[in-house]
């Protein structure tokens, strides 16, 4: 329905408001008419009195003519303290009220003339006023309430007539303002939202601001930036699930195909090559892992990772496991590992889930220092508290870009490198949240960067992180 509309309800608000200020209006404005009628009719009753100044002696048809021009019964001059009958009729009734003009207040006046509307009985009343060109102290006159009354109500009614007709002239041209710079506007809003709903992906679907108004135009600039964002999230979901359609295709054949280079590597375990005999455990734990990892199905390519299974760890090994993978891809790079974890140093962790934290912290620093062409050195070290062990993980690289900063730990946003999707970064943090952790962007800069890794001993921690 229209009164449902932003305009209909602006109409109708306009249309009272208007209606209610001529109405504040008319009660003073209906006052002050009964007040100079009053005063006209003192005025005629003294001209009337003229004619007997003029001749003392005035027949009884003349007085009463004069009386009927002037609308009153008799009227009567004080000059000099003298009270004089100048002019006089019978009178009907008897005097119902007196009414003094000399001197009256403003609530005064309005309450005789609401007083007036209200009673529609005709009474005869009498007026007491100053005489115009001081022609006395003052002029006393006894007249009917019928007349008075109704020149009133046509007043009343001639009032409230150009009020209605200003009141519509006002909220019509209000309406029409208001359509053009709220609702109109305001619809386009609308439209535009709705057409983004359908098609949320679509960027052309994103509202462009255009508004003149302030409020208007701030609204569009808010809505702006949640459509972008909304519809960059959902490209980011779309890649996610066609990254996890991808990996439940592959991991299968995947698997069958390591499961097969696992029992090569089980074979090298035989030969008697001292290098061999050394490399092939290392060998064989990878190809392991990377089994398991199909099994479970990359982290992204899930709708979440596995819940840790927690165990007491020798950091240490998984450590010098994560640098000896890493030099051999480093060979041809100036770049040197220091471990600085202090022997026998235990945590409690799931050791796969910690195994692939640092070593994708570690490969992201090797990537970094490579890409400069310039020697380089990384480093681990631990440490604990009675709360919890920290790790750090820190190399002398060039630092992360600001946008790499702006998006750490969210996928395809926050690559470092060119041609980097930031996985890494984005699944070490979701796999340290599991142990009720923390990775914490420690420094950055020319100098290198820095990584924190918090893992709380608390057991508490696990189930928050759980939830």
């Amino acid at each position: 329905m229209f009164l449902n509309s932003l305009s209909g309800r602006f109409l109708m608000l306009t249309i009272i408001f208007v209606m209610l200020a001529e109405v504040l209006i008319f009660v003073p404005s209906i006052a002050r008419f009964r007040e100079d009628f009053l005063l006209q009719r003192l005025e005629r009753a003294q001209i009337a009195s003229l004619a007997l100044e003029a001749d003392d002696m005035i027949d009884e048809g003349l007085e009463a003519e004069l009386l009927e021009n002037a609308g009153v019964y008799n009227v009567v001059l004080r000059r000099d303290e003298v009270r004089q009958l100048m002019l006089s009729s019978p009178i009907p009734l008897p005097v119902h009220d007196t009414f003094d003009l000399r001197d009256p207040g403003a609530l005064e006046l309005i309450a005789d003339a609401m007083m007036r509307l209200v009673d529609t009985e005709d009474r005869v009343i009498r007026v007491i006023g100053n005489p115009v060109r001081e022609a006395g102290l003052l002029i006393e006159v006894s007249m009917h309430t019928a007349p008075l009354r109704m020149a009133m109500l046509d007043y009343g009614v001639r009032i409230l007539i150009l009020s209605a007709v200003i009141s519509i002239f006002t909220a019509t041209l209000l309406f029409i303002a208001v359509r053009s710079l709220l609702v109109k506007p305001i619809r386009g809003v609308v439209t535009a939202m709705q057409s983004y709903a359908a098609a949320p992906e679509d960027t052309r679907r994103i509202i462009t601001p255009s508004a003149g108004v302030r409020e208007l135009r701030d609204a569009e600039d808010a809505l702006q930036m949640l459509q972008t964002d909304l519809t960059t999230s959902l490209r980011q979901k779309e890649r996610l699930a066609q990254l996890g359609g991808a990996v439940a295709k592959i991991s299968h054949d995947l698997r069958n195909i390591l499961t097969v280079a696992q029992l090569f590597g089980d074979r090298l375990e035989a030969s008697e090559d001292p290098k061999v005999k050394r490399m092939a455990p290392k060998l064989t734990d990878s190809i392991s892992r990377a089994v398991k990892l199909c099994e479970t199905t990359l982290a992204f390519g899930k709708a979440e990772e596995l819940p840790p299974v927690l165990d007491r760890v020798p950091f240490d090994r998984i450590v010098l496991d994560v640098f000896e993978g890493e030099e051999l891809a480093a060979q041809e790079a100036q770049i040197a590992f220091e471990d600085n974890v202090p022997p026998g140093f235990t945590l409690r962790a799931d050791p796969e889930q910690l195994h692939r934290v640092i070593s994708n912290l570690v490969r992201n620093a090797r990537q970094a220092i490579a890409a400069t062409g310039q020697p380089g050195r990384i480093t681990v070290g631990a440490a604990e508290d009675e709360g919890a062990w920290t790790i750090t993980v820190a190399d002398t690289g060039p630092g992360l870009p600001a946008k790499a900063r702006e998006n750490l730990f969210r996928a395809f946003q926050g690559g470092a490198r060119k041609g980097g999707s930031g996985l890494g970064l984005a699944i070490a943090a979701e796999l340290v949240r599991g142990h009720g952790g923390e990775l914490a962007l420690a420094e950055t800069g020319e100098s290198g960067t820095a990584f924190t890794i918090r893992l709380p001993k608390a057991i508490a921690a696990l189930g928050a992180a759980a939830e």
